[in-house]
């Protein structure tokens, strides 16, 4: 994967990043702002629940409330399927 620190001056590919490059980065992003609040005390449940706020209403901004209440629709199913578990096993 191409490095995604736009901030280095070595020399980088100009090609745009693939979907998957960019919610990969968009994840780092978000998993260090959540590893600096943990480290400053914030509460993990603070934390999470500051997080589902703050994308719900980036969403709701982006594609208005009847488009994310029908995602939102979905969630239970996918919790229960395991979507959201980092920690299961594959069979």
């Amino acid at each position: 994967m191409r490095d995604l620190d736009l901030t280095d001056d070595a020399e980088f590919d100009d090609a745009p990043l693939t979907d998957e490059e960019v919610r990969q980065a968009a994840f780092g992003y978000i998993s260090e702002a959540w590893a600096d609040a943990r480290a400053d005390g914030v509460d993990t449940d603070a934390v999470a629940h500051a997080a589902l706020f703050t994308a719900l209403i980036d969403l709701v901004q982006t594609y208005g409330e009847d488009a994310v209440a029908k995602l939102a629709e979905g969630l239970p199913d996918r919790i229960r399927r395991g979507d959201y578990t980092t920690d299961r096993t594959l069979q």
